[in-house]
Formats: C-alpha cells, structure tokens, sequence
C-alpha cells in the first residue's frame, strides 16, 4: 500500500525508478546506433512506461472511498506538489506551449503568466479553506458553505462539464502521441492510449492516480528538458538554456531581416496574399460561390472520365470534390479560416517573431497607422484577458483543487502548493527557450532547402495529418521558403529532436513524455468527473444509503464511461489543443471562482447568490464562446461572421463570465436574506487560525 510507505522509501523507490527510465533511453540510444528499427524504439516506450503505470495502479486498488477518492489523506507534501504539477502539466502545457510561444511570440507568454499566477490564487484563496474543509469534491463544500442541494447539482455538472472539455484535449493529445510512436491510424492511437489512462486510474482511484502522476511526473521533466540542454548545447554550447537563449534571439533577428529581402519570400507572400483576397471574395456571397466551386468540381470529373484520362487523376478529381463543404454554413467557416491563415502568411516579417508587431507597439506611436494602433490595442486586450482567464481558471479547476484534500493537513496543503510552483517553474523557464531554439533550427535548417532533400520526418507527420504539417513549393523555385511552411503549434515539441537532428530515441523520449502529461492529467479529469457522477449526483443527491464499496464500483465504471465518451469526442479532432483547454479555463472561472472565493472570505454570500451567480458566469461564458467561435457558430446554425467583444477571442470567454458571476452573486446576496447563525459559524471556522 504506497500511501502508507514512509517518506524515505518513497525517495528511494523513486530515486530507482528515474534511474531506470534514463538506463531505458541510453540502452535504447545504444540500439539504434547498432541498427534497431525505430517502431521497435516506439513501441518500447509505448509499453515499458504503461506497464510501469499499469503495476502501480494495480499495486494502489481499493474499495474504500477516502482511499479512491483523496488517497487516505495521507500524500507527503512533497510528492502531492510533484503529483499536482504531473496534474496540472498536461498536453496543453507539454505539447502546447512551447508551440504557441513559436508562433505567436511574446503574447504566447499570457499563458505562462496565467497558469502560474493562477496558483497564487490556489495558495492563498482556495486550498487551505479546502483542505479544513475535508471531504471529497468541490460540490460538497458548495453544498455544505450554502447548505444547499441544488447547488452541489450545479457544482457536479459545471465539474462535469469542464473536466470532460479539458478531457477531450488530454485524449486527442494522447492520440497524437500513440500515432507517433506506434506508426497506428489517429483514430486507433486514440483508443489505444485509452487504455493507459483507464489502468492508470481505474482499480485505485486517487490513490493510484497519485503514485502514477509522480512517477509520470519524473519521466515528462526529463523527457523535457534532456532535448533542450541538448539543443542549447549544439547551438550556443552551454547546457543551462534559460540563461543563454537571449543570443539566440540576436541571431533569429538577423535572419528574419536577410528573409524580409529575399525576392522568393516576398514572392510567396504575394501569393499568400492573392489567395487571401480570394477567399474575401467568396465570402461575399457564400451560397453562389459555394455552388459554383461545386459546378466546377462536377464538369472537371466530368471532362477527365470523358476524355478517359488515367484513374489516378480521376480519383484525385473525385476526392478533391468529395472534399468541398457541403452547406453555406460549413463552406463560411472553411473560408473564413483559410481567409485568415493566408493573410497571417502574407504579413512581412517584422520583428522577432512574425506578427507580434502591433503587440509591443504602442499605442500611441505617431509612426503607427490608425489600422495598426487599433491592432496594437486588441492584442493587449487579449493578452490581458487570456492572463486573467488562466488565473481564475487555475483557482476553480474541481481535479486540481481535490488534488489537495489529499495532503494531512491545512499547513501541507499550503507546502504542496509551493512544492507545485517549484516543479511547474522547471517546465514554465524552459518552454521560451525550447520555442526560440526550435524557430532557430526551422530558420537555419529548413528554409533554403531543396524539396526533394527535405527531411524524412516531414513527410511522415504529413502522412499523419496534412493539417498539422504541410510544405508545397507555391511559387515553383524547388526551395522551401518560410511562407510555404505550416507547422502547427502541436507539433513543434513533438519535431523537436529530429528537427535538431538528435538520434530517434530522443524523439522516442519526448513522446514519452508528452504520454505521461496527457495520462497524468486525464487521470485526474477523469477521477473529477466520476466522482462528481458517483459522489455528487448518485450518492449524496440520489441514494444517501449506497454502500461504499458500491460508490467505488459505480464510480469505476463511470470514469470508463466518461473515457470512452470523451475519445470519441476526440477522435474528431475538434480543434488544437491549447484552444480547447483555453476554453475549459474560462468556463471553470465563470462558474467555480466567485462562489469559491465568497465562500471563503464573505459571510454574506448566501445560497441564492452562489447559485444565480454559478450560473450567470457559466452562461454567460457559454453564450460568448458560441457567438464568437466560427466553428460552434455553425454547429448551432448561426449565420454570418463570429462576433467579438473589444476584440476579445472566444477562448477568453471567461473575462466575461467572471465579472458578471461576481456582480449577480454580490446583489442577488444582498437583496436576499442573510445566511443563517450555521453557515456564519461555518465561514468563522473555516478562516480560524490551526489550533496549536
């Protein structure tokens, strides 16, 4: 029974398994050079780390809900804080990061700075009043701080709602990585890597969930940081990147200014710019334009079988048709996309990093046109929304903020949040490095290459899916120009290593490591969502009388059931990663953080206030995130174009959710009446100072 291991068996189990993990990498590196095939590197990984998981769950089954639940309440500080940040470091941050600091440059930092301000707020507003609460989940302190039924409902399906959006993310992550170790359809890699999750949380609950994250913890922060000392290494010869990819940028900026005059640059960026124009054209009148691409796509199949030209072109004819949108609808939302891609690509460099220009411009620079000023003032405002959003998105996420009913006491919960921020910081440092050291192999390595010399490793990400990776030589010159490159933000860890060209088993490590961040993470969403089911709705709402080890058995096949939803949700591969979990931030500010935070520190709150205002935030993020998102525009059939706030993306649906969940609690509070002598007493005892 781990939980109950001491401290220092644990330094040494722990101790001996990392080092276990690196004589894997080095036996594996030792392979390769002596001819071992690459898929048997992969699928090596693959199993050798889900087996591992796999035993530990095995090893940590239970029945006994404060075991399945919270781990017995007995987690050491310092693996709790290692155990959260396994939590918290999911796909988004493993995979996600470093790619948007690669593509959108400083404003990517917005999300540095919100997740970890966020836990600020988790350190001093949220985990101690949790953990002297006790219990199990988030809607039980709701319902007890109110007294209220209806709010332990509201509480369960937002905690349902949130986890199962971040939950999609973790699995599409999870079917990106088994794809590239294994070599297997996304699809299959999807319900292939189900099944890591599912032996990760399923017999043991929280108590395996936690033993797992810890060991998954240790494999993703090697994973993650072995490449970049790597790369920082071979580029700047120091091993401590955070320090020194400063010159990097020196370097980066030099060669953007050779690319900004270069003829076949400019040259593609006009072409970006034509198709762009196009696309503005279309979508003036979509249904004409839509059924005129769709005439055009019918005579031309029609002229090649007329004219019996060769199958292949036939069926290329026929697929390319097969792939026009059907309705007005889906065409608006194609085109509008592509719209914006190809005029992103047409914009000049300008600066270190493309289009972060108007970020750092100000606005009041007499220099700036009118049209670039506005653009200045938008990206502020998005940045500051996106910062504020991940902050109280962090301070309301149900699997983070149970993760700390698992510590002894009020005092370690309080030393598992630091231990947290110390483990999240040695990812957090390094991911600007990782982007910029990664732009600068893109602009060294890849750009002036002849086509028919470009790596192997692209083409088989382009056989994965062309939308993650694509280089077409638009204007005919056989070089691969920076404008012809779209590497999504994805994918940029993932091509890391071999874009560096370092040996396969490094690329083998880092998806490892990217493995273990969506497992970790969609362990704990999955253990929030049963628990909210089992514990919430069914046991406290439905059947006070269910035995405990019925709870944990109809808990269990719940989180099955919730596992196997959100894949198929994922096998669609509904957006990229960083997006959605954005969007999961939001709608778990919107609902958790004003009622959290008034129940904690104001007495006045009562129960009509927290329920109206739960549900002002959550509709109100919902309501903006589906008229300002093309796509959920259209699944809804809203026509015409996504409407935005001051500019403000979807994602960031939350800077309005909270405020107006914060002022309907505030007034909804005062123009009812006051809570009774229980809940005042509640509040007291919740803020007094530890007995000695």
């Amino acid at each position: 029974m781990m939980a109950a291991v001491p401290a220092r068996h644990l330094h040494r189990r722990y101790a001996l398994f990392a080092l276990s993990f690196i004589a894997l990498v080095l036996a594996l590196g030792v392979g390769e050079q002596r001819g071992l095939p690459k898929a048997w590197i992969g699928y090596t990984f693959l199993g050798a780390t889900v087996a591992v998981y796999a035993v530990i769950g095995i090893l940590c089954r239970t029945t006994d809900p404060a075991e399945y639940f919270v781990a017995g309440r007995r987690v050491p500080p310092l693996y709790n804080g290692m155990a959260a940040g396994a939590d918290w470091m999911s796909a988004a941050s493993f995979i996600g990061l470093a790619g948007t600091l690669y593509a959108s440059g400083y404003a990517g930092l917005a999300y540095v700075l919100g997740w970890t301000g966020g836990f600020v707020l988790v350190a001093l507003c949220i985990a101690p009043y949790l953990r002297r609460f006790g219990q199990y989940t988030l809607p039980d302190f709701l319902a007890e701080r109110f007294d209220s039924r209806a709010l332990r409902l509201v509480g369960a399906g937002a905690a349902i709602l949130v986890s199962f959006v971040y939950l999609v993310a973790q699995i599409y992550g999870v079917g990106l990585i088994t794809t590239r170790l294994t070599g297997l359809g996304f699809e299959v890699g999807v319900f292939v890597g189900l099944g890591g999750v599912l032996v990760c949380s399923f017999l043991g609950g929280m108590r395996a969930v936690t033993w797992t994250q810890v060991a998954q913890y240790l494999i993703m922060i090697l994973a993650y940081l072995v490449p970049v000392i790597w790369l920082s290494v071979k580029q700047t010869g120091w091993p401590l990147p955070q320090l020194v990819y400063g010159q990097q940028l020196h370097q980066l900026a030099e060669r953007e200014r050779e690319l900004m005059r270069d003829p076949a640059e400019l040259q593609v960026r006009a072409i970006h710019q034509q198709r762009a124009d196009a696309a503005t054209v279309r979508l003036a009148d979509v249904p004409a334009a839509l059924s005129d691409e769709q005439a055009k796509a019918a005579a031309s199949v029609s002229a090649l079988k007329a004219a019996d030209a060769p199958l292949a072109q036939i069926q290329a004819a026929e697929k390319q048709r097969a792939a026009l949108p059907r309705t007005a609808a889906e065409a608006e939302d194609q085109w509008r996309r592509e719209q914006a891609s190809e005029a992103r690509l047409a914009q000049p460099l300008s600066g270190l990093v493309p289009h972060t220009q108007p970020f750092a411009m100000s606005a009041g620079n007499p220099d700036g046109s009118a049209a670039e000023r506005e653009q200045a003032g938008t990206a502020r405002r998005n940045f500051i929304a996106l910062a504020l959003c991940l902050m109280v998105g962090t301070a309301g996420l149900p699997h983070l903020l149970t993760r700390y009913y698992t510590t002894s006491s009020v005092a370690k919960a309080r030393e598992s949040v630091a231990w947290s921020l110390v483990f999240i910081c040695l990812l957090y440092l390094t991911a600007p490095a990782l982007a910029v050291m990664v732009k600068t192999e893109v602009f060294n390595s890849l750009v002036g290459t002849p086509f028919d010399q470009l790596p192997a490793w692209m083409r088989q990400w382009q056989r994965v899916d062309p939308g993650l990776l694509s280089a077409v030589d638009l204007n005919g010159d056989g070089r691969l120009q920076l404008g012809e490159l779209r590497l999504h933000p994805d994918l940029v860890m993932l091509v890391m290593p071999e874009l560096g060209g370092l040996p396969y088993v490094i690329s083998g490590m880092v998806a490892a490591g990217g493995l273990a961040a969506a497992l970790s993470t969609a362990d704990g969403l999955l253990l929030a969502i049963s628990s909210a089911l089992s514990h919430d709705i069914y046991y406290k709402a439905i059947n006070p009388e269910a035995s405990r080890t019925r709870r944990v058995t109809l808990s269990k096949a719940l989180l099955l059931a919730a596992a196997l939803a959100a894949a198929a949700v994922a096998s669609s591969r509904p957006a990229d990663i960083l997006a959605v979990v954005t969007a999961a931030f939001s709608i778990a500010g919107s609902t958790f953080f004003p009622a959290l935070v008034a129940g904690v520190f104001w007495r006045r709150a009562n129960r009509a206030g927290a329920l109206a205002g739960m549900l002002a935030g959550l509709a109100v993020c919902l309501v903006y995130l589906f008229i300002a998102h093309p796509m959920l525009r259209a699944v809804i059939g809203l026509p015409g174009p996504a409407t935005l706030l001051w500019g403000i993306q979807p994602a960031s649906a939350g800077i309005f959710g909270v405020p107006a969940g914060a002022l309907v609690l505030f007034l909804v509070s005062l123009l009812t009446p006051a809570p009774d002598a229980r809940q005042r007493e509640f509040v007291d005892a919740l803020r007094a100072p530890p007995a000695p």
